[in-house]
């Protein structure tokens, strides 16, 4: 009985005889830089940048360190060069790159971060006009997105709808009270208010067109490092 091990040798022999050199099945050379630094984010969102690290160690990075960034402050650490990798949200990189920010995007990731949860007050995008909604914060990710909704259904965001900055605990509390109309989570926001039986999901961006044909977060890297 051939064992595995006598299998294996006799390949290598048969190898050794054709003159192909040895080395990886692939072909494929180390990469050319063995560093590599990525963003590390407080967000559920990018975990997958959080258990790469053995995945990467088996492509030649060799050298693998985490830097802590804020979400609004990927681009910048982009751009500078504090990190050479980092998911980031679609909807501020789309305004970061129409402004000229130096970034190339490598890829998508996923989709279907956020559920937009309302009163009975709200029962579309459209019933958001002349409303309130808690956001984290104008300009970054939750703003950015339904900004786009309210756009999409012909809407003004800017006029339109009243955006109010709350924490994400303030916001969910203040729309379980009634307070504001809605209320856009990502993970695990809606999680704990589907758990908690407050408000009901207007929109969810993994399942309702056409948000769930777009990718909710991209893969990006500095430019200069593709162009050199």
């Amino acid at each position: 009985m051939i064992t595995r091990r006598d299998l294996l040798r006799g390949v290598a022999g048969t190898v050794g005889l054709l003159g192909w050199p040895p080395g990886h099945a692939s072909g494929e050379p180390p990469p050319e830089t063995t560093r590599l630094r990525i963003a590390q984010q407080p967000s559920i969102c990018v975990a997958p940048q959080f258990i790469v690290t053995e995945l990467l160690k088996a492509e030649g990075f060799t050298d693998i360190k985490y830097v802590k960034v804020t979400i609004a402050g990927i681009t910048k650490a982009l751009v500078s060069g504090e990190v050479d990798v980092s998911m980031h949200f679609v909807g501020p990189l789309v305004v970061e790159l129409d402004a000229g920010a130096p970034i190339t995007v490598l890829g998508g990731v996923h989709v279907g971060c956020f559920e937009l949860f309302g009163t009975d007050r709200v029962r579309t995008i459209r019933d958001l006009k002349g409303k309130t909604v808690a956001i984290t914060e104008l300009g970054l990710t939750q703003h950015v997105y339904l900004s786009s909704m309210v756009a999409h259904v012909g809407l003004d965001p800017r006029k339109d709808v009243n955006f109010v900055e709350h924490p994400a605990a303030e916001g969910k509390r203040l729309l379980a009270e009634g307070k504001v109309d809605a209320y856009l989570g990502f993970p695990p926001d809606p999680q704990e208010l589907r758990a908690l039986k407050v408000g009901h999901v207007v929109v969810n961006s993994a399942v309702d067109r056409p948000w769930s044909q777009y990718f909710c977060c991209l893969a990006t890297e500095q430019l200069s490092r593709v162009v050199d």
